[in-house]
């Protein structure tokens, strides 16, 4: 498996426990927007390999992720020697899976399945805080901070979901075709994308259940 770094704010305390947000860093830029970050024209295919762990549960295979901009995507995920393990189909906010708690404990939810595609799909809140530091823009959002977003130039490189000062949950996505989903203390989730190519577009019944 990748050994991840992270950018910039994750502090990890000891014993499993969900790790606290830190300052952010760089100087404040209160006249500074996040930018809109969408996907792709067009449609894409991307393959990947998938390492999964859960406590002392861990599995693996391969997967393709089928994209329509501006806001569809198909998950597919087979175990190691080509066993089928599931599917999902995301549309804007919504998750549909025929075996739903079990995508759920694998893949990240829809704001994080977003960004792990570098599209940035939170809700709407108010109080957004950004820093600058360099190329890279940090912001909180959301008093209290409910999300910390960490972008570069460009390129969405972590979304993390905040409760109550502490990760819930994070993607990171590094510039070499690597992702982390993590749960901290309890699950993590790395693909590695061996594939990104544009195709055309999808027939409509892969949408479908």
């Amino acid at each position: 498996m990748t050994r991840w770094l992270a950018l910039g704010f994750i502090v990890v305390i000891g014993g499993g426990c969900a790790p606290r947000v830190v300052p952010l860093k760089g100087a404040p830029a209160p006249d500074r927007k996040l930018p809109v970050l969408r996907l792709a024209p067009g449609h894409r295919k991307l393959v990947f390999h998938w390492d999964y762990q859960e406590n002392s549960l861990m599995v693996n295979g391969d997967g393709a992720i089928r994209v329509a901009s501006p806001d569809s995507a198909r998950v597919d995920l087979f175990l190691n020697g080509g066993v089928f393990l599931g599917k999902a189909t995301l549309i804007g906010d919504n998750l549909t899976a025929p075996n739903r708690n079990q995508v759920e404990r694998v893949l990240p939810p829809p704001a994080l399945m977003w960004a792990a595609l570098g599209r940035l799909a939170i809700p709407a809140l108010p109080d957004t805080v950004l820093t600058v530091d360099g190329d890279v823009t940090y912001a909180d959002i959301g008093r209290p901070s409910a999300w910390r977003v960490t972008i570069k130039g460009n390129r969405l490189m972590q979304l993390a979901r905040l409760s109550g000062g502490r990760i819930a949950e994070v993607v990171t996505r590094d510039e070499g075709g690597r992702l982390l989903y993590e749960v901290p203390g309890r699950r993590k989730l790395w693909l590695g994308i061996t594939r990104d190519e544009e195709v055309p577009a999808f027939d409509a019944s892969i949408w479908g259940p």
